[in-house]
């Protein structure tokens, strides 16, 4: 067959351009470090790697909102860190100043020391994230959430919100508690909190109350305790009903049984006394206002030698001691739960890291490039490239005019 010498140099340059193109090709690959340069090239392994490069990056979203989760969750434990220890030392104060060596200056001290951890506590039920964002106002972040009133009490002006973040793909975790819930709330478990009338004139001092049986008809109702003459008590429940659910004779120092409940009282109580024994959530769960009426008993001058006003300060100080336990334990309980959610996000955390391991694998396998085999290629390119532009110029020279 006779083939001409203008298709002898298409087809030439044709075979030098195919080899010049699979050498430029190789290098592309070389220079990008991978083997997929269009999703020509592998349309099921550009299709796979997109899937997982869109993987990455959805883990990495997540791993940003768990840091900033842990982030914020880790500065109200700071917080609740510093509340538990401010309640404790209130707790502390409030036993001291029911010592009966104290004179009413020490106790003035006392109550300045309280005051002071007071407005500690209010500083830290205010504290905000550094960005002007309250770590205790629910939704409402950008507004400082507890005030005091002109009257002295401290008024929360917050929600009940709280703030979530998506931390994985099937987990959104609450990163924040709202002030009423960690201030002015107590745990369902709390204990009863007993307070004796402000009007009582004898000298019956309450001592801490205690379950004795938990199934009883009446228990988890709130009782009043009276003394109707000299002598005798009478227990009702609150609102009362139709009948006594106790009633007896009054000895000092021995325990008095009502509602699944026990309670000493101390002293003698006069006749029209009376004592309230209340859940803690209807007693006050204000622990702000708690510590308040410590310090309005506690800045009270005792009254000469009088019985009846130092009996009126010790039983305030129990209430107040009671309640401050309760909130105490409120705290805590948080604590527990942010604990719990930084444990999680941990745990969260190396599930993702390791997620996010196996992926940037897969993704290797899909799209890296293999450097041996590569290079082998390159050579193979450029030899073939090398003798298809040698045969051409030995090829082009041929001529019959050459053997004339």
């Amino acid at each position: 067959m006779r083939i001409s010498t203008s298709s002898f140099y298409e087809k030439s340059q044709a075979a030098m351009s195919s080899q010049q193109d699979n050498l430029l090709r190789v290098q592309q690959q070389m220079g990008s470090m991978t083997k997929i340069l269009t999703p020509s090239d592998d349309p099921l392994s550009a299709t796979r790697a997109l899937g997982v490069t869109q993987s990455i990056a959805l883990n990495a979203q997540y791993a940003a909102s768990r840091g900033q989760a842990i982030q914020t969750l880790s500065l109200e434990e700071n917080n609740l860190q510093s509340v538990t220890s401010v309640l404790q030392d209130l707790k502390t104060m409030v036993v001291q100043a029911g010592n009966g060596t104290l004179a009413d200056a020490d106790r003035s001290s006392i109550a300045a020391a309280m005051q002071s951890s007071l407005d500690q506590l209010l500083g830290l039920a205010n504290s905000d994230d550094g960005n002007g964002q309250f770590l205790f106002a629910g939704f409402k972040s950008s507004s400082q959430p507890f005030a005091r009133q002109s009257n002295g009490s401290v008024l929360y002006s917050g929600d009940q919100g709280q703030r979530l973040m998506q931390v994985d793909v099937s987990r959104q975790m609450a990163t924040s508690d709202d002030g009423r819930s960690i201030f002015q709330s107590v745990q369902d478990g709390a204990g009863y909190v007993s307070a004796a009338n402000a009007a009582n004139a004898g000298t019956g001092v309450f001592g801490s109350s205690s379950v004795i049986n938990s199934s009883d008809a009446n228990y988890g109702k709130d009782f009043s305790i009276s003394f109707p003459t000299p002598g005798t008590y009478q227990v009702d429940s609150i609102p009362a009903g139709s009948a006594p659910i106790s009633a007896g004779s009054y000895k000092d120092g021995d325990p008095i049984q009502f509602g699944g409940l026990q309670i000493v009282i101390s002293g003698a109580p006069a006749a029209g006394d009376s004592f309230n024994v209340s859940t803690a959530k209807n007693a006050g769960t204000d622990i702000f206002g708690a510590i308040s009426d410590a310090l309005v008993a506690l800045r009270r001058p005792l009254t000469g030698s009088s019985d009846t006003s130092r009996t009126q300060l010790l039983n305030a100080l129990s209430t107040a001691n009671r309640k401050i336990t309760n909130a105490h334990d409120n705290v805590l309980t948080v604590r527990s739960s942010v604990g719990s959610r930084l444990q999680e996000l941990d745990a969260i955390n190396t599930a993702g890291a390791s997620r996010t391991q196996f992926d940037r694998s897969q993704l290797s396998d899909l799209q890296d490039l293999d450097y041996a085999s590569a290079i082998s290629e390159l050579y193979q390119r450029q030899t073939a490239l090398q003798a298809t532009q040698q045969a051409f110029v030995k090829i082009q020279k041929l001529s019959l005019f050459n053997f004339l």
